[in-house]
């Protein structure tokens, strides 16, 4: 006789193994590579005018509200807004992945500790993805699997 908890289960069984074959590793990673990008792009862009000109409230965010130890505001300002649009390219493209990721959960970690410390569960979710990029890599869909990039 099956068991009423059996019965329940099944459809979440047989839900998940669709979603296994639906959604293959290359997807996901695909999806995690787009996503994190899209979060430090758009960060990025908010601190520019045009291609690459910081903006003067740029620095001045970095003097009060984003003020780190140790590095000059200045300084902060342009690896942050560099850095913010070259690995989101590079994690489109799935070039250098898991370089980028690493260098995406550096940043989230400072944020964290130094910037917005009450942000956790947003940058959990940062850090979640960034993980998987780092110990997955780009996929099959990505230029790291053409170009053999570990």
């Amino acid at each position: 006789m099956t068991s009423p908890v059996s019965l329940w289960r099944t459809p979440f069984i047989l839900l998940a193994k669709g979603a296994e074959k639906l959604l293959p590793e290359d997807i996901l990673t695909l999806v995690a590579r787009l996503g994190v990008a899209a979060i430090f792009f758009q960060s990025g862009r908010t601190k520019v005018d045009g291609l690459l000109h910081i903006t003067d409230g740029t620095y001045a965010l970095f003097e009060t509200e984003y003020a780190l130890p140790l590095i000059p505001p200045d300084l902060a300002a342009h690896a942050a807004t560099y850095s913010e649009h070259l690995f989101s390219i590079l994690l489109v493209l799935g070039l250098f992945t898991r370089m980028s990721a690493l260098a995406f959960l550096g940043m989230t970690a400072v944020i964290q500790v130094f910037v917005y410390p009450d942000a956790w569960p947003t940058h959990l979710s940062w850090a979640g993805l960034l993980l998987v990029l780092i110990a997955r890599g780009g996929g099959r869909l990505s230029l790291d699997h053409v170009t053999r990039t570990p």
